[in-house]
């Protein structure tokens, strides 16, 4: 039924002297406008083109779903009563679709049963006719800021939950100033990058590096592939609609939605599951993405850069990563060098960590002696500089020499012969010692440490538990443990 017969005209809606506008729309931003009164579809279209990059109107939900189809809106102003299809049943449809996008429903009809189901329906605001310009534009301003805020504590509780402070790029050796050089010259163009490298050599601080360099707007995203179980991984990326599966009570938008028009870090990507990655190698060509449980797809500007402590050609050679998707990822690649290999950027990064991890821990900083810079030198670091770190929060903590700290020699070891695989004595540390070895023997004495919890000694590790998982298989397999 139309809104006609309110006799409500198009005077009514006239925009008063002094109206400023929405303060808090992006300049990117696009709204869709649905009603079947030609003067008031108009008049929103006109008015509101001055604060939105696009504003496209519809006269009915056949003509709304034809614009949806053809681009992304952030923001749907619909009259509630439409020809055919109410704006609530509509609504609610787009929703079981997996689109969150905040509605605003305009109405003549005012009524408690009406407002009940438009909000149960997720409307975001509810306004009668005839309104007030200055009504409607702090309805957009609240849709803006509650979305800014619900992005916002999304991130900041991922990157609480990841624990992994960024300690930034620190080092003067050559191959890292050359590092740094790649990672500027790249950070401007939108393609992907892929950065290869050790487990503890700091590939997402290179990511955020890039990112940060880049200029993009948007959030830098990480997402860990190895630890998000294989079920779920295409909800955390892509979203999904309400009742997309058991528990999706509402529509959640994925981390491909959350990082429009910033960077998405895919870290331990040799990790996805092979169905995914046909599924992320398809967004990487079309650049858009299709909540689960939704038949329509989302267009998002993302930057996406992944990293692998494995070499994805081996992955693509044995069948466990698809060769469409390592060249998709292959465009430009940096390789971050082991900490063994710029064994003068161990004081620099020794002393920036035990600065910011003072400051963060409450404790004071420690100072290193002769002593402590030789054996610092001399140790061959299988943990790259996330060993480093873990070596010198340690010693803050404990107040003690980083020297006394390294290779875990503070971390108090049960009696019992039962708590796991024997501990090897450690092998001589001369230039003659197998590096894997080196990494054996730490990570037995971690483990050994931590009651042969794996888990835990994966955290202490600061490793996937898939990869502990996987290096203690190939060592059982050879008779080292």
């Amino acid at each position: 039924m139309s809104e006609q017969g309110s006799n409500i005209g198009v005077a009514d809606y006239q925009e008063r002297p002094g109206t400023s506008g929405p303060r808090r729309v992006p300049p990117t931003a696009t709204v869709l406008v649905i009603d079947d009164e030609p003067g008031v579809r108009n008049f929103l279209e006109r008015a509101l083109a001055r604060h939105f990059r696009n504003v496209r109107a519809a006269a009915n939900v056949k003509e709304a779903e034809q614009a949806r189809a053809e681009g992304h809106y952030d923001l749907i102003i619909s009259d509630i009563r439409l020809p055919g299809v109410s704006g609530v049943d509509w609504v609610e449809a787009v929703r079981t679709q997996g689109d969150p996008t905040d509605v605003i429903f305009i109405t003549a009809y005012a009524d408690l049963e009406t407002a009940i189901a438009a909000l149960r329906a997720g409307a975001s605001d509810f306004i009668l006719k005839p309104f007030r310009m200055d009504q409607l534009y702090t309805a957009i301003d609240r849709c803006f800021e509650r979305r800014s805020m619900q992005r916002e504590n999304y991130l900041l509780h991922r990157q609480l939950a990841a624990v992994r402070p960024d300690t930034g790029l620190v080092g003067k050796s050559e191959l890292m100033q050359r590092v740094c050089q790649v990672l500027r010259r790249l950070a401007a163009a939108p393609s992907t990058v892929l950065i290869r490298g050790e487990s503890g050599t700091g590939k997402e601080l290179a990511a955020r590096a890039l990112h940060r360099w880049s200029g993009r707007e948007g959030p830098f995203v990480p997402v860990n592939c190895g630890a998000i179980a294989p079920e779920l991984i295409e909800s955390e990326l892509f979203g999904h609609g309400k009742g997309a599966f058991t528990g999706a009570q509402e529509a959640r938008e994925g981390l491909f939605s959350h990082a429009r028009g910033g960077t998405l870090f895919l870290d331990e990507i040799s990790e996805m599951p092979l169905a995914m990655q046909a599924k992320l190698l398809r967004v990487l060509e079309d650049h858009r993405v299709r909540p689960v449980g939704s038949d329509r797809e989302v267009p998002v500007d993302v930057r996406v850069v992944a990293a692998s402590n494995r070499e994805l050609a081996e992955d693509v050679n044995e069948g466990r990563f698809r060769k469409d998707l390592y060249y998709r990822l292959d465009v430009v690649s940096v390789e971050l060098p082991p900490l063994r290999e710029r064994s003068e950027d161990i004081q620099p990064l020794a002393e920036y960590l035990i600065q910011t991890l003072a400051t963060e821990l409450g404790v004071p900083p420690i100072v290193l002696g002769r002593e402590d810079l030789a054996a610092l030198h001399r140790y061959p670091w299988p943990g790259n500089v996330r060993e480093l770190r873990n070596v010198i929060e340690r010693a803050l903590l404990l107040g003690c020499p980083a020297a006394d700290c390294i290779s875990g020699s503070n971390i108090p070891v049960p009696d019992s012969a039962d708590t796991g695989p024997a501990v090897p004595d450690a092998p001589p540390g001369n230039a003659w010692t197998p590096l894997d070895e080196v990494e054996r023997v730490h990570i037995l004495r971690v483990l050994n440490a931590c009651d042969n919890n794996k888990s835990e000694a994966a955290r202490r590790l600061g490793v996937a538990r898939k990869t502990l998982d996987r290096k203690l298989a190939r060592w059982q397999e050879e008779g080292r443990l």
